[in-house]
């Protein structure tokens, strides 16, 4: 006798199961799981196919931390962040009229995964992301010019996602790699 056929939107995408394996791999660093659970779930996210299976290695485990959102906004003049600073998961960047300089390059960054809305008026924008980083520029829609970025493949995995999105009117984005 065939098997049914699965629900088509009960089956997991390979975002789904990277956020499962981040969660197993953090629950074991926080002290949470030991080494043999890790073990036993890792294996059960990495053969899951459904959202059901990828549930149940999960379902122990403590509740995911809210992600953080922080918002900086200017109606003119610059907006400037470089050095050792705290990067939010969810980065917010507003500025009708000015520069918008944004460092990453020793900032701590302490999700895998970092999301920067910029709503930008006028005036240029700059951000200069980590040597490893991954960035991902698709849904950023640009008025008047293009986005100056040459993807360069990460020198080691693990390096962070960084997603841009949101909507620039006249004005350039540019965005670099750190040198070191």
């Amino acid at each position: 006798m065939p098997t049914p056929p699965e629900d088509p939107s009960s089956l997991i995408s390979e975002d789904d199961r990277d956020g499962a394996t981040r969660r197993l791999q953090e629950a074991y660093a926080e002290g949470h799981i030991s080494h043999q659970a890790l073990d036993e779930g890792l294996h059960q996210v990495l053969s899951a196919r459904t959202n059901s299976e990828l549930a149940a290695p999960l379902a122990s485990l403590p509740a995911e931390k809210a992600p953080t959102t922080s918002t900086i906004a200017a109606a003119s003049g610059r907006i400037r962040r470089r050095g050792a600073w705290q990067v939010p998961r969810i980065l917010k960047v507003a500025s009708e009229f000015g520069k918008v300089h944004l460092d990453l390059s020793r900032a701590v960054i302490e999700y895998p995964e970092v999301d920067i809305e910029l709503q930008l008026g006028t005036g240029r924008a700059k951000i200069t992301v980590p040597r490893d980083a991954v960035v991902d520029v698709g849904d950023l829609h640009t008025g008047w010019k293009d986005v100056r970025y040459r993807f360069r493949p990460p020198s080691r995995p693990g390096g962070p996602r960084i997603r841009i999105t949101g909507a620039m009117g006249f004005g350039r984005l540019r965005i670099r790699h750190a040198r070191r």
